[in-house]
């Protein structure tokens, strides 16, 4: 009795690769996708899939990989990024080592073959792992939560002393190291499969020489809506709450426009027209509306709050906080040739490489702003996506930069 828009037809699409970048600003339901993945793939819930999935769309043609993995799941959002650089490593290697601990413990009933997990290196670990799953059937998928959380966390806290940021992502750097170790094992199909989600490209562009073998996903029209929910679906969610609270077709059309205006308009694709709804924002009101039969007073998820940090970064670029005055009190659009989709930190240090296409890629990969159309001449158009994100990031930057009246 939960409210689930169904995105398990897209699963023979991500079988088209073996590695994928995948890349949605925060609270859109990435968490989500991951698990519906583990679900589907892990072949200690075999038995379970008719449970799981017969009721949903993949159930008509199931793929043949279903059930047939074991399932690695890291969420580097657990890592901890404050501290020194030793500290940070520590915790990064607490959590893999952690993981690697509960995968042990799930499939325990799999004979898995003993393998060792080093305390002080969560590399040795994941070879013993691999090792030890070289001697039986099932290869591993392997998902990444927040691959980027914890790296952006230190880089955007620490712009002007980027060593703690370099010492992760760099030359031997941990982070690197990694991917470098996951990369070599998935030639050998072991890990024979990986997904990786976050919000920008900034770390896998520092890394992309020990992981270059991730297909981007995030700019392509039929994942547009992997994330996030259509009209159609808030529509049916309108349409059941008004049968239970006997609300008028009026009341429902008034509802979908409210919803239309406050959490739609976000598209990532290149010339996709059907926007989609923020889904944290879009169940904060269906679950108010559910409960009260009557729409909520504030058109707000208070746990959506503003990323001051970002603004602040684009804040102290030349020319970046007059952008940002200008998209929120003008109501404005900006066009750029392209979306810059590869910057990593010695660029967003570099005061040359931060023009306004930097500037526009950046606040669009944090939801700040979304794909609106193309110009005449084949510029592509941003905006910000609707009221939340307006009244959100306005207020914020009205505080930072304009004076009081």
């Amino acid at each position: 009795e939960y409210f689930y828009c169904d995105r398990t037809d897209r699963i023979p699409l991500l079988e088209e690769s073996k590695s994928f970048l995948f890349l949605r600003p925060r609270r859109f339901g990435k968490s989500l996708l991951l698990s519906m993945l583990a679900n589907y793939y892990d072949v200690a819930l075999a038995d379970k899939f008719e449970e799981l999935f017969g009721n949903l769309l993949i159930s008509k043609n199931p793929t043949d990989s279903h059930n047939k993995y074991f399932i690695l799941e890291l969420n580097f959002s657990c890592v901890d990024p404050m501290g020194s650089v030793d500290d940070i490593k520590r915790s990064l290697h607490n959590h893999i080592n952690g993981c690697i601990a509960g995968f042990k413990l799930y499939y325990r009933d799999y004979s898995l073959p003993e393998n060792k997990i080093d305390p002080d290196n969560a590399i040795i670990s994941i070879k013993s792992l691999i090792s030890a799953i070289r001697m039986t059937p099932y290869p591993i998928y392997l998902l990444i939560d927040e691959y980027d959380n914890f790296a952006n966390k230190v880089m955007m806290g620490t712009l002007r002393e980027t060593s703690e940021y370099e010492a992760l992502v760099y030359g031997d750097g941990l982070l690197k190291t990694l991917f470098k170790t996951i990369k070599a094992s998935a030639g050998s199909s072991l890990f024979d499969r990986t997904f990786i989600i976050g919000v920008s490209p900034v770390v896998m562009s520092d890394i992309t020489s020990g992981y270059n073998i991730a297909e981007n996903i995030y700019l392509e029209s039929k994942f547009n809506d992997l994330c996030g929910f259509k009209e159609q679906e808030i529509t049916n969610a309108l349409k059941q709450i008004a049968d239970k609270c006997e609300i008028s077709k009026d009341q429902v059309k008034e509802a979908l426009e409210m919803m239309k205006a406050y959490y739609n308009g976000y598209s990532f694709s290149y010339g996709v027209q059907d926007y989609i709804y923020n889904p944290t924002l879009a169940i904060y009101f269906l679950k108010k509306f559910n409960e009260l039969c009557e729409y909520p007073r504030k058109m707000l998820d208070s746990n959506f709050a503003a990323d001051e940090a970002k603004m602040r970064y684009i804040s102290g670029i030349t020319k970046g906080s007059q952008m940002l005055i200008d998209l929120v009190t003008y109501d404005s659009t900006i066009a750029i040739s392209e979306l810059e989709d590869r910057f990593g930190i010695k660029q967003m240090l570099d005061d040359k490489s931060k023009d306004l296409i930097f500037m526009a890629s950046f606040l669009y990969y944090f939801g700040v702003l979304t794909m609106a159309g193309e110009t005449p001449a084949g510029k592509l158009i941003f905006k910000i996506p609707n009221l939340v994100t307006q009244k959100l990031y306005a207020e914020r930057i009205r505080k930072m930069f304009l004076p009081d009246p």
